[in-house]
């Protein structure tokens, strides 16, 4: 994907990547982080100061690491960062590691991205660069620290928590690779510069993968809070129905309302957030429930198979939503969604069932038009009968 779709430069321009190395004190970093108001960019969007003390308050050295894995089927942001700016990505991860008294570092890549130009990077650095299989939750940080400790990359006990007990054992912390480029900059130029873009309460800038009904897809830099319409408007969107923010974890925004911010208090109304950083425009040739359908199915199969939500869960609303698409006359198919719904969410060992409920139960509000339409077995989108 192209990287040329936007003037915003920050986290791609090649000066920052051969910029000096700046290694402030831990309590000077710390105090900059928690300033600049940095949240993670690579989904939950926890306050990333927050995570960094959680860690540095233990009372062994711990382990940092770079979360270059990527998952997400329509992400290719950390791809592209590894790409043009490696050494940023690892200016970030060499100032918390040695700020830290980190006992390691180490730069986890998935198989989306080309690992040479970090690990030619890394020679000079403290820092290991490894490449693991992936998987849409090979990139949640349990999975990953089970990876990086020889165990399969599952997600692991919720309630143990990596910030104490991680690779080896040792407290470790688990940032994005985005979010690590993003604390290189903080520990650069500071904080206020880092809220010099962005809005008050969601600062800073973020990348964005855009895709779907676009003629020129890639990924583009923008400040938060920028309109939802002007960040995807280089790409050239064809007719767009509604935009997926937020990846196969997302929820839909109508094309009525493409004026939102990208912050979390603006698309909170919708259900979304900025997440990874995810654009998936959907055009008047698609249809939305087959599209839906088809996540579904992807997500059903992708998870970690270690409990009922997902064993049982997923695969039954993946196959109901399927059934809708198809045209299936059975009116009870979005009820029975729903029921499934309340009975998966919030009982996961990990996210990953709640995060595919919320994009299931965002198509059928958002498209409930199309969800009435396929009901009588009929599909807006082809103007044609979707069964017999």
């Amino acid at each position: 994907m192209t990287t040329s779709l936007t003037t915003t430069r920050r986290l791609l321009d090649p000066a920052e990547a051969r910029a000096d190395l700046t290694r402030p004190a831990l309590d000077t970093l710390l105090t900059e982080i928690e300033r600049s108001g940095l949240t993670g960019r690579g989904g939950a969007g926890f306050p990333t100061s927050a995570k960094v003390r959680a860690v540095a308050s233990g009372a062994r050295r711990p382990v940092v690491v770079g979360n270059g894995m990527e998952g997400e089927p329509l992400s290719s942001k950390d791809a592209v960062l590894l790409a043009h700016s490696p050494d940023l990505v690892l200016d970030g991860l060499e100032v918390l590691a040695r700020a830290m008294r980190a006992r390691r570092g180490v730069l986890a890549v998935g198989p989306e991205a080309d690992p040479a130009p970090a690990t030619a990077a890394a020679r000079a650095r403290r820092v290991e660069v490894v490449q693991l299989d992936g998987g849409f939750v090979s990139g949640q940080e349990t999975a990953l620290v089970g990876r990086l400790n020889g165990r399969p990359g599952l997600p692991r006990d919720p309630f143990t928590r990596v910030s104490e007990s991680g690779v080896a054992g040792r407290p470790t912390l688990v940032l994005n690779v985005e979010t690590l480029a993003q604390v290189a900059l903080v520990a650069r130029h500071g904080a206020d510069w880092f809220r010099s873009a962005g809005t008050r309460d969601d600062p800073g800038t973020s990348l964005f993968t855009i895709s779907g009904a676009v003629q020129r897809p890639g990924v583009v830099e923008a400040d938060r809070g920028t309109r939802l319409c002007d960040v995807i408007a280089p790409a050239w969107p064809v007719r767009p129905v509604a935009v997926l923010v937020g990846g196969y974890h997302g929820a839909w925004v109508p094309a009525a309302d493409l004026g939102v911010g990208l912050t979390r208090r603006d698309l909170a109304a919708y259900g979304a957030a900025v997440g990874a950083g995810v654009l998936h425009v959907l055009g008047e040739g698609g249809c939305p429930l087959a599209f839906a359908a088809d996540v579904a199915d992807y997500l059903a199969g992708e998870s970690a198979r270690q409990c009922g939500p997902c064993v049982n869960g997923l695969p039954h609303v993946a196959r109901n939503l399927r059934r809708l698409a198809a045209g299936v006359r059975d009116r009870s198919l979005p009820a029975e969604i729903a029921r499934m719904a309340q009975l998966v969410t919030g009982r996961g060992a990990c996210a990953h069932p709640d995060g595919t409920l919320r994009f299931v139960g965002s198509t059928l509000e958002v498209f409930a038009g199309h969800v009435a339409a396929h009901l009588e077995g009929w599909c807006p989108t082809s103007r044609q009968a979707v069964a017999s």
